[in-house]
């Protein structure tokens, strides 16, 4: 498995990505919000995208993992870990001291596995 940081991968090679691993794909086109994020790590099996993560931030020291997904065909060979330990990396690396992640319930132990801790957060859905 190759880990590419920065990899800017083409739209439909994430769109794939986010299809397989979560059924469907975001509205919206990635290359801007891509542009925006303080990080983000490609993994790759050949050329093909397998996994991703994106590390968004405040332009500060705060950052947050967002979209770590792996192919359903790649699971449960530690990618999604490897995936976010190099992004921890690059956000520590590029000036962010605090790393958040918001998850499902169901994600809860494997971020807890990658070294985080729990706090009290909340989501509102705004449309």
């Amino acid at each position: 498995m190759d880990y590419v940081l920065d990899p800017h991968p083409p739209e439909a090679d994430l769109a794939r990505l986010f299809a397989r691993a979560w059924g469907t794909t975001p509205d919206r086109p990635f290359g801007p919000v891509l542009a925006r994020s303080l990080a983000h790590v490609g993994a790759y099996a050949g050329e093909r995208l397998v996994g991703f993560v994106n590390v968004a931030w405040d332009g500060g020291i705060h950052a947050f993992v967002l979209d770590t997904c792996v192919d359903p065909d790649f699971r449960r060979r530690g990618i999604a870990t490897a995936l976010v330990q190099r992004a921890a990396a690059a956000a520590r690396d590029r000036g962010a001291l605090w790393l958040h992640v918001d998850c499902e319930p169901h994600l809860a132990d494997f971020y807890r596995a990658c070294g985080f801790r729990d706090t009290a957060a909340g989501v509102m859905r705004l449309a």
